[in-house]
């Protein structure tokens, strides 16, 4: 494709008329990168095989509430499959993953001929051909009810416009789900009322989802149900129930219904509803496109093909959904929220709906790094969590949730004071770091850190103290000290106190097996275990195997250079990651899991970009002197592991993580240790990219000779310097500028080279500032 400067293609929707769709124009002038965005990339999954693990979030930025369209029965975590071929209706969601699956979850369906309220008695035939998905509009054809149904999201609500055939039998369901729920039907005022307490866990005895319908057509039928049973009557309360509302329709009578929830409470849901404001359909989804216009705007990439442009802003959509806003605006304009933790309401920013151990890694630098003023919020939020439950969050949805291994909440909140990210409350942020070094939580063990005892006494979690996973959790929780200690250093601290972890930094070492030259578990009298396969996954290590973990030391590279006999003998180690044969030990699961197949099945060797242990590994050739295997191999990764079809990703999105990797790489460099002001080099993948920052100043990466040959860096200038650092630096890109790379399609080995040019290391770094 020619340079997108000449010519853009971008798919606009068309608003005007209320019978209008989207449609495919040509714009010579315009910048419309919503319109690449393809949300069902990676829907094309299944419990066996992940090819991202999500549905079509249909919401806007950040947005407190989700909707889809379900195919999946109540409860599925797999509620919207691609290759699935009915409808059961259309979802409000909260869920961040299969794995936890969902809460705060109702859903609407329209129906024609009977008043069927079953979720299989309702289920409609559709196809992908009749299917329209953006991230601010969804449509679908539901072909056994004739009926076209179209949904536009804000933050806390939605309207929804469905288009009835001529009958007297049109209606609308709504299915407030099992596990408890409650509804009302108000026919003076076109509306429905109610609530759901389905959920998976992490909330209180009291957590409800209010939720308030309206609708611009009076009604004709309205009768409820009750576990299975239809009742003339207006309210209801019970496991499970739901109402369904008709009316007589006209060919081609457009009807319109208004949603909105609320954590809070049913005043509070009609608060929100006025999110919506007197806007049409198409206004609102005019606005909607706006938001996302706005945010993905903030990065502009020329110079690729259709498929790029396409699978860059489809990931980086994916990269500002979560977090979630778990927050509301009361009648005094004042931001409240209600407490997953406790169950009560309070003041304050709170944000919820991911998992850290997936998202320290490169989503939430992506965050501090491009809405910093987002970031705070989510920061402010964390601060709010440790007040109200006495711990940090490791896995939130929407509250305290079982699930991962590591302390990197340290990492989330030190990488965003270390960015400027900063909250109000220091004193609380540290005192709970602090306390997070030194507790569990009493209910949920992955929050806090588990076999603290252990690793506080000596330096690693023991293999043989069944603790599972221990191996993993020594090198999280010696990288999460490190952030510790570089928080503890700039808050000016006790040395003794700052002494101290810097020393427990460094307990990675007591875990490397100078034998095989990878990590491996060790037992509470100092013997490594025995028998050791690094093939072998879970075990010592969370979801992986010694080949991936062994890489776990962003903080300090140079160190685990020299624990492998130096530069040399550390490249052999990386370059063998992708030369072993992708053989593994599934043992401890008993069976295949789907990470396993996943990395099998790519043709890259034990490497498994699927899941996030090796995400980084590539971009640590910069630290030994190589960096053009590290253009060479995230290129391969970005052609090979990405497309912007539904079978898009190669293993789990993970809330945002898989597709920030993408979208710093495409851009050219990445934040492999997150807590320093650095990002390591790779090489873009466009010819121009175009970065506005949130202080309004503006950075150009040309790389114009740039193409799928052409994926070395010859040279490199930054404002007109001469550059050959494997690295750049947080504040300095923030001053923005122009960056110009001369692409070469043979590697200069004579750039990069040098130890002044390596990026961050603490056993080197640390050294000179002493």
């Amino acid at each position: 494709m020619r340079n997108k400067s000449v010519l853009i293609l971008a798919l606009a929707f068309t608003l005007g008329l209320s019978s209008k769709t989207a449609s495919a124009t040509t714009h010579a002038d315009s910048f419309d990168p919503v319109e690449y965005v393809n949300p069902l990339v990676g829907t094309q999954s299944s419990f066996e095989l992940s090819t991202g693990n999500t549905y079509p979030a249909i919401a806007l930025p950040w947005g407190m509430n989700f909707w889809m369209p379900q195919t999946g029965k109540m409860g599925d975590g797999w509620a919207y499959v691609y290759t699935a071929n009915k409808i059961r209706g259309f979802k409000q969601t909260h869920q961040p993953s299969p794995w936890i699956n969902d809460y705060g979850q109702f859903a609407i369906m329209p129906v024609t001929g009977q008043p069927e309220f079953d979720q299989d008695k309702r289920a409609s035939w559709f196809s992908h051909k009749a299917e329209i998905a953006k991230p601010y509009y969804y449509r679908a054809y539901l072909a056994e009810h004739d009926v076209v149904t179209e949904i536009t999201p804000t933050e806390r609500a939605a309207m929804f416009r469905f288009t009835f055939p001529q009958t007297d039998s049109s209606y609308v369901v709504i299915d407030a789900l099992d596990k408890g729920s409650y509804i009302k039907i108000l026919p003076e005022q076109n509306k429905i009322i109610g609530y759901t307490t389905k959920n998976s866990g992490g909330v209180p005895a009291n957590f409800k989802n209010y939720f308030v319908v309206i609708f611009d057509k009076p009604f004709t039928y309205e009768y409820t149900f009750a576990d299975g049973s239809l009742k003339n009557e207006k309210e209801q309360q019970a496991n499970h129930v739901g109402a369904v509302i008709g009316f007589k329709t006209g060919k081609g009578e457009k009807v319109h219904a208004k949603v909105a929830s609320s954590f809070i409470s049913f005043d509070q849901a009609e608060l929100n509803l006025k999110e919506l404001g007197n806007n049409s359909f198409d206004e609102v989804a005019a606005k909607g496109k706006q938001a996302w216009n706005q945010v993905l705007g903030k990065v502009q990439v020329e110079g690729g093909s259709l498929d790029q442009y396409r699978t860059f802003y489809s990931c980086m959509y994916r990269s500002l959904l979560f977090p979630r806003k778990f927050y509301e605006i009361d009648a005094r304009g004042n931001v409240v929220h209600y407490s997953p933790y406790n169950g009560e309401v309070l003041p304050g920013y709170m944000y919820t709906d991911t998992g850290f151990w997936d998202t320290f890694r490169c989503l939430f630098p992506f965050v501090n790094l491009m809405f910093p003023s987002v970031g705070k919020q989510m920061q402010e939020g964390l601060i709010n969590t440790y007040k109200e439950s006495g711990f940090f969050p490791e896995w939130a949805s929407p509250g305290h949730r079982g699930c991962m291994v590591g302390n990197n909440s340290a990492s989330i909140l030190v990488d965003a004071y270390m960015k400027g990210v900063k909250v109000d409350d220091l004193k609380t942020l540290y005192e709970g770091l602090i306390h997070g070094t030194e507790n569990v939580h009493p209910k949920v063990s992955s929050t806090g850190r588990l076999g603290h005892e252990y690793y506080n006494k000596l330096g690693y979690v023991p293999y043989d103290v069944k603790i599972n996973e221990n191996a993993a959790r020594t090198l999280e929780y010696a990288y999460d000290d490190w952030c510790i200690y570089q928080l503890a250093k700039d808050l000016k601290r006790p040395k003794k106190e700052i002494e101290l972890f810097a020393k427990r930094a460094m307990n990675y070492k007591n875990l490397f097996d100078k034998e095989s030259k990878l990590m491996r578990g060790r037992n509470q009298d100092g013997t490594f275990q025995s028998p050791f396969s690094p093939l072998k996954w879970g075990d010592a290590f969370t979801e992986g195997n010694s080949w991936h973990y062994t890489w776990s030391v962003f903080h300090d590279p140079q160190g685990l250079i020299d624990l492998m006999g130096g530069k040399q003998g550390f490249i052999t180690m990386l370059d063998s990651v992708f030369s072993v044969p992708p053989i593994f030990d599934d043992s401890y699961y008993g069976g295949v899991i789907h990470e396993i197949r996943e990395m099998q099945i790519m043709n890259m060797g034990n490497y498994a970009h699927g899941n996030q242990p090796i995400q980084h590994m590539i971009y640590m050739y910069n630290y030994a002197g190589e960096p053009w295997k590290a253009q060479y191999w995230l290129r391969e990764v970005m052609n090979r592991m990405y497309t912007c079809q539904a079978d898009g990703y190669c293993g789990d999105e993970d809330n945002g993580q898989t597709s920030a990797w993408y979208v710093f790489s495409a851009l050219g460099f990445y934040p492999v240790c997150p807590g320093t002001d650095e990002y390591v080099m790779g090489a873009p993948l466009f010819k121009k990219a175009t970065i506005t920052f949130e202080n309004g100043n503006k950075l150009v990466i040309n790389a114009p000779e740039n193409n799928d040959a052409n994926r070395y860096i010859e040279s490199m200038t930054f404002n007109g310097k001469n550059y050959t650092k494997n690295y750049v630096k947080h504040f300095d890109l923030l001053k923005g500028g122009v960056i110009d790379m001369k692409m070469s399609d043979t590697p200069n080995k004579n750039r990069g080279v040098n130890p002044e040019d390596f990026p961050y290391s603490f056993s080197v770094n640390e050294k000179k500032k002493r």
